[in-house]
């Protein structure tokens, strides 16, 4: 009787499994588009990378403070250590780095430290708290500007190489390393 049990658990539990798909958990309420962004410039920051390193942080819902802090309730996404020569974003498609070592129009690769994320990220708050956070491994992200001196910014984000986030930025460019902000 306890055999028979235990082949019929076991074909339920086989049952259940192949019907479920075996895709990672996504949060259909992150936006398609961003209201502003903020490009830093870091300079030429590590010893042994001869490339300036940007960084861009990108919000939706949230307000900066005159302190460069975020306030209130939304998305924030960051894409750390973008490498180029220059020290502007350029337009172009970056990727997220593939080998060791960094060349111009890559970025890093997302990973959680520990509970720390580096790379790309996506931060959900709720009333000035870290509700939620989204590691992404990989991904690129296209920079055109167009003729009407509208920047566009499309990104495609991956995690565990099996979804993509994608998400768009359009804007005027309000100068050189500056905030960017939706008119």
């Amino acid at each position: 009787m306890k055999s028979k049990f235990c082949i019929v658990l076991a074909v339920l539990a086989v049952g259940v499994c192949s019907c479920r798909k075996n895709t990672p958990y996504v949060y259909r309420g992150w936006p398609k588009s961003y209201s502003s962004a903020w490009v830093e410039n870091y300079g030429q920051c590590y010893d042994s990378v001869p490339y300036n390193v940007l960084a861009l942080d990108l919000y939706e819902g949230l307000v900066m403070d005159s302190t460069h802090h975020t306030q209130g309730t939304g998305y924030n996404l960051y894409i750390s250590d973008i490498f180029m020569e220059d020290t502007v974003l350029e337009a172009g498609t970056y990727h997220s780095l593939q080998g060791a070592e960094p060349e111009p129009y890559t970025f890093l690769r997302g990973k959680d430290y520990e509970g720390y994320p580096h790379g790309i990220y996506l931060l959900q708050i709720e009333n000035n708290t870290i509700t939620h956070i989204q590691v992404f491994d990989s991904g690129q992200f296209v920079l055109r500007d167009t003729t009407n001196g509208l920047t566009d910014l499309h990104f495609t984000l991956y995690y565990k190489n099996t979804y993509g986030y994608k998400a768009t930025y359009t804007t005027t460019f309000q100068g050189e390393l500056q905030p960017w902000s939706k008119k």
